[in-house]
């Protein structure tokens, strides 16, 4: 199974969700099965680090985001991927313009698998304050840890 994260410009919410998911497949110990990488529907921050904000919020509930770079969404990750989870409604309009027509399936938004909140995007934090990173990452725990239930409910064999 590999799940692509996308937001806008790959270096806030989907190196977030990135690094959080990474972490929860590693403790669960299915890094041998799940591969996660994220990437952007524009490129301005092709090769950057995440911003150091995420980075920070992130590593204080335990996750690394240092070795991320940012990259952008191509055509081909469709493909690549059995999941493409973006973060807002804007980056599903763009990743859709992207995708094939047979591989819509694979396309869906993070907050699909949020259990305890009920929100249908993840936020940008980037102009925003400390509180936006940590809304970020509640929701984006929230999600990964869904998403995973979904996954081992269904023996990581189908998509949820």
């Amino acid at each position: 199974m590999r799940v692509l994260m996308v937001c806008m410009g790959n270096i806030c919410r989907s190196p977030t969700a990135h690094g959080v998911l990474e972490k929860l497949v590693a403790d669960a110990g299915w890094a041998d099965r799940i591969a996660v990488d994220s990437a952007g529907t524009h490129g301005y921050h092709v090769g950057e680090p995440p911003d150091e904000r995420a980075q920070q919020h992130a590593a204080r509930r335990g996750y690394d985001l240092s070795a991320q770079r940012a990259r952008a969404l191509r055509r081909e990750d469709f493909a690549h991927f059995d999941l493409v989870l973006v973060m807002d409604a804007a980056n599903e309009r763009a990743a859709r313009a992207l995708c094939p027509s047979d591989r819509t399936s694979r396309l869906r938004r993070l907050t699909d698998f949020c259990r305890t909140h009920s929100a249908s995007e993840v936020p940008d934090p980037y102009y925003g304050g400390a509180q936006g990173f940590e809304e970020v990452l509640d929701l984006v725990e929230d999600a990964c840890h869904g998403l995973l239930a979904a996954l081992q409910a269904q023996g990581n064999g189908a998509l949820p």
